[in-house]
């Protein structure tokens, strides 16, 4: 099987579950006072650290969650339930962890604004200029597109947020290690990771606070500072940490390598008849590669390339199984039925050209396999 799915899910870097398996064995709890408990919190606090230092953050800044869905539930219900009442801006092309959460708290009386697209996916600093409002509370716009790959103003519309005095919370979830991703040049206060999207563990996510950010606790305890309770998944936060700190190692390498692995695989798909991209031509991550195939079944398409060996989606995992079409393909344009007819393809540190090769020739294949003709 070829995997081209990374933007849903990473596999766990070797090195990293070799650490992992050997922290699985601490099994005191992190927050207990007696030698087993101070040695989980010290390895706690190491991958708390680790990740820190990789995206230029103060380790007290860093809610650890469960993964990227919670930290953009805690973001954005933090700074809501904190404030009470207020208006929210976002894109209409955000992951459907924001899309949601947004959605239950206009159902709580809160106002959202969600800024439309271009063609490429793209929304910009005027248009958010534009939408803030007296009582505006918080902007959130993703750092890069989880279906099209589309590049988003991340450090001009945080400069637009502060002038205005707004809160400005970036979903980065498909950033780290794949685009610099330091907060020095995005300037966000509130930021959203996962692990497993950097080649670390399921289950392990962090949300970046600015230090005088005021949050509303979703889970209510006394862990990370009280913003949330519950005792902390020490081995995947561990894997965090070393996850993060490899990543962002490998940055300038990987990307170079990758860009020229995406530009090989979409010159083969964009040479076949009907085949259109999705998503900015230049300004994209170098991992992601989406393409509708026009008068083609969707359904038929996915299972065929399966049935070829290549693993690929429809786009956001946390849809799949859906009937509906990408929310985000519709907000770009297309048609309910492109949508349905397109396919989204990842790379990542373990892709091959062979790899993006032969997946290339499978997808032309179940391309001519799923053509509807009338």
């Amino acid at each position: 099987m070829i995997y081209l799915d990374y933007a849903a899910t990473t596999p766990l870097d070797p090195e990293v579950k070799a650490k992992v398996e050997e922290v699985l064995g601490v099994y005191g709890n992190p927050s207990s006072v007696h030698y087993l408990g101070r040695e989980a919190r010290s390895l706690l606090e190491e991958g708390r650290e680790r990740l820190a230092r990789a995206i230029g953050a103060k380790p007290r800044e860093l809610v650890l969650t469960s993964g990227g869905t919670e930290a953009d539930a805690l973001a954005l219900y933090g700074v809501a339930l904190a404030r009470g009442r207020g208006h929210l801006v976002s894109t209409a092309v955000e992951h459907s962890a924001v899309l949601l959460a947004l959605k239950n708290l206009e159902r709580l009386g809160f106002a959202v604004t969600l800024l439309q697209p271009d063609q490429h996916g793209l929304v910009y600093p005027e248009q958010v200029a534009e939408a803030i409002r007296a009582d505006t509370v918080l902007v959130s716009v993703m750092a890069v597109n989880n279906e099209i790959g589309t590049l988003y103003p991340i450090q001009e519309i945080a400069q637009v947020c502060q002038a205005r005095g707004v809160l400005f919370h970036t979903d980065a979830v498909q950033a780290l290690g794949s685009v610099p991703c330091h907060l020095e040049h995005l300037g966000a206060d509130l930021l959203s990771l996962a692990a497993h999207k950097f080649y670390g563990p399921k289950g392990a996510g962090a949300l970046y606070v600015r230090k005088g950010v005021e949050l509303f606790p979703i889970v209510p305890g006394k862990q990370e500072q009280g913003y949330r309770g519950g005792t902390e998944n020490l081995p995947a936060v561990y894997g965090m940490g070393l996850a993060a700190e490899k990543a962002v190692a490998l940055l300038a390498e990987e990307s170079q390598r990758l860009l020229a692995l995406r530009q090989r695989l979409e010159a083969r798909l964009l040479a076949l008849p009907g085949v259109e991209l999705n998503g900015h031509p230049t300004l994209r991550s170098p991992r992601h590669v989406n393409v509708t195939v026009k008068e083609a079944d969707g359904e038929g398409l996915l299972l065929n390339l399966d049935l070829l060996g290549v693993a690929a989606s429809s786009g956001s995992a946390c849809s799949s199984g859906s009937l509906e079409p990408s929310h985000v393909l519709l907000a770009i344009g297309r048609s309910r039925e492109e949508a349905r007819a397109s396919v989204r393809f990842s790379l990542g540190r373990f892709t091959t050209e062979a790899e993006v090769d032969q997946a290339a020739r499978a997808f032309a294949e179940a391309v001519g396999r799923s053509r509807v003709y009338t």
